[in-house]
C-alpha cells in the first residue's frame, strides 16, 4: 500500500499573459492572490484560502503549441446558481458539458454534480462544481439543472 492521498493541493497552467492572466483568475474566478515572482514570470493562487491548495500560473508567450487544460473548483450550489449571471457580467460566457453557452448549470447524473464550465483568456476550461446529495443517476446523462429538478 502506498502513501494514503487525501487530495490534491496544487496544479500548474502556462498563459500567454500574466497580467491578464492574475486579472481573470482574481477578479472573474475570484482567487486570492498567494504570491508573484516576477523573475520567474509566475503567480501563484490560494484555492479555498491560504494553505487550502494552489494554482500557479506560469507566463510562457505566444508560441504556437499552446496546451489547453481542464480544471473543477469545488464551490457550493447556490454558488454555482449565481455563477451564470456574475460570469456574463464579467465578460465571461457560462457553458455546458460540451461547450454550448448556457443561462443555467447542468446536472451530471452519474456523481450527481451540479456544474458550469468557462474559459480563461488562454481557453483552459474551468469548471465550477458542487456534489449534490441525491443519488446518482448515470442514465440522465447530463442535463440542465432546472430539469434535474423536475425528475427529482
Amino acid at each position: 500500500m502506498g502513501t494514503a492521498i487525501l487530495g490534491l493541493f496544487e496544479t500548474h497552467i502556462t498563459v500567454r499573459n500574466l497580467n491578464t492572466s492574475v486579472s481573470f483568475y482574481r477578479d472573474v474566478v475570484g482567487l486570492e492572490l498567494a504570491f508573484q515572482f516576477p523573475e520567474r514570470n509566475v503567480a501563484i493562487f490560494w484555492i479555498g484560502g491560504r494553505g487550502q491548495a494552489m494554482l500557479g500560473v506560469w507566463e510562457v508567450g505566444d508560441g504556437p503549441n499552446a496546451m489547453r487544460l481542464h480544471l473543477a473548483f469545488t464551490s457550493t450550489v447556490d454558488q454555482i446558481l449565481a455563477a451564470p449571471s456574475l460570469l456574463k457580467s464579467k465578460g465571461v460566457t457560462p457553458k455546458g458539458f460540451h461547450g454550448e453557452p448556457v443561462e443555467e448549470p447542468v446536472v451530471i447524473g452519474w456523481m450527481p454534480a451540479i456544474s458550469l464550465y468557462f474559459s480563461d483568456p488562454d481557453g483552459h476550461l474551468l469548471e465550477y462544481l458542487a456534489m449534490l446529495p441525491e443519488e446518482p443517476r448515470p442514465a440522465i446523462g447530463v442535463v440542465p439543472y432546472s430539469e434535474w429538478l423536475a425528475i427529482q
